[in-house]
């Protein structure tokens, strides 16, 4: 599996998927058949992580080929990332809580064993195994497949679901806080209150198309507990006035920023931020590193090719681009970090269409939001 990091690359990829496999994705998205044929799920979320691929783009390409009912469940999976992001954003707390887990962890990843048997794939779970080899090589695994290997890592091998995060978030192309770190929380139990996932040997075996049997699962455990719980917050980041905006500061969250509106409002630079592992608490695998980069690069060039001035720079030159007043919203998650952590007030914060749509539905469960998804439809 190849995942080439140019916006033309993406776009084509979505269109074939449509045309040939969009129809089926309802009947046929949970089976994971191997990493060499993933045709019947889209494979679009390295690029909708990052912003080279919108949701509306989306949407309204597949609408122009099937009504919204019979691709109503694909429509509900691209806006989970969306529901997630919402939800942490009127919890932000909770990401803090997460990195501070982390640190808690640190000596873990250097004593236990078991840790250690599992991020090098040498655990006693064939499958298992096999999932952590697929991570490190394709920085990709099928969704179900991450709700088996979380559930492996915290209810068989007992390992604490924060470490599982961090090693997803070191190695998926896709990787972000928010669908991550919500999503290990939701297998382990935390996120849905007492309602935690248990992987069983015959949905692995049915869903992987028989090719793991008899696997040696814990089928018996409870759902992890916690004494937090997390209230929303007003989430308080609305765009301004934008008809003045010049020079604008864009990271590695919407790298599409050439078919933004503010392209025809005579908008003249654009800085692109690479955040490299310097100032990153977690350590992201290389290959990771160099898709962003060269994520980056492709949005520079789409920039050049409508005669938008650009400059790539290192996320530590914010603090020099005081000048600056309008930057696209990152998100929760290490760029906002940075920003906080080093006083960066100055800037104005502009959120794209889709999230200012989406997340007031995310106060509550994925069922509420669900119920309002025909309204953000038809506001897109």
């Amino acid at each position: 599996m190849n995942f080439h990091p140019t916006k033309s690359y993406s776009s084509a990829h979505l269109q074939n998927f449509i045309d040939n496999h969009l129809k089926n994705y309802a009947y046929e998205r949970n089976y994971d058949y191997g990493d060499n044929n993933r045709e019947n799920i889209s494979c679009m979320s390295p690029y909708i992580s990052h912003g080279v691929i919108q949701e509306k783009e989306i949407f309204e390409q597949s609408l122009k080929k099937y009504p919204f009912e019979i691709i109503e469940k694909f429509i509900q999976e691209v806006l989970w990332r969306s529901y997630w992001k919402g939800w942490l954003e009127l919890r932000p707390i909770l990401w803090k809580d997460y990195l501070k887990d982390l640190q808690d962890l640190e000596n873990q990843k250097l004593n236990n064993s078991n840790y250690l048997k599992a991020i090098s794939g040498n655990t006693s779970i064939e499958c298992f195994n096999d999932w952590v080899i697929e991570l490190k090589k394709n920085h990709y695994l099928h969704n179900h497949t991450r709700m088996w290997f979380a559930s492996i890592w915290i209810f068989t091998l007992k390992l604490p679901w924060q470490l599982g995060a961090e090693l997803f978030m070191k190695y998926l192309f896709d990787g972000d806080p928010a669908s991550n770190t919500l999503g290990w929380r939701w297998v382990a139990g935390l996120q849905t209150i007492g309602k935690h996932y248990l992987a069983s040997s015959s949905n692995i075996n049915k869903y992987t198309n028989n090719k793991y049997r008899d696997i040696p699962l814990e089928n018996h455990s409870s759902a992890i507990t916690s004494d937090k719980s997390y209230s929303a917050e007003k989430f308080n980041v609305k765009n301004t006035q934008l008809n003045d905006v010049k020079e604008i500061i864009v990271f590695d969250n919407y790298l599409s920023v050439e078919e933004d509106k503010l392209c025809d409002l005579n908008l003249r630079k654009v800085y692109l931020i690479e955040n490299d592992n310097t100032h990153r608490m977690i350590k992201l695998d290389e290959d990771v590193v160099k898709f962003k980069k060269d994520l980056l690069i492709d949005q520079a060039n789409r920039l050049k090719d409508k005669n938008i001035d650009y400059e790539i720079i290192q996320i530590d030159k914010l603090k020099l681009l005081n000048n600056i007043q309008y930057a696209y919203y990152p998100t929760i998650g290490e760029n906002l970090d940075f920003i906080s952590n080093n006083n960066i007030e100055n800037l104005k914060f502009v959120c794209r269409d889709m999230d200012l749509l989406a997340w007031p539905y995310c106060e509550k469960g994925f069922f509420n939001f669900k119920k309002n998804i025909p309204t953000v439809l038809k506001s897109i």
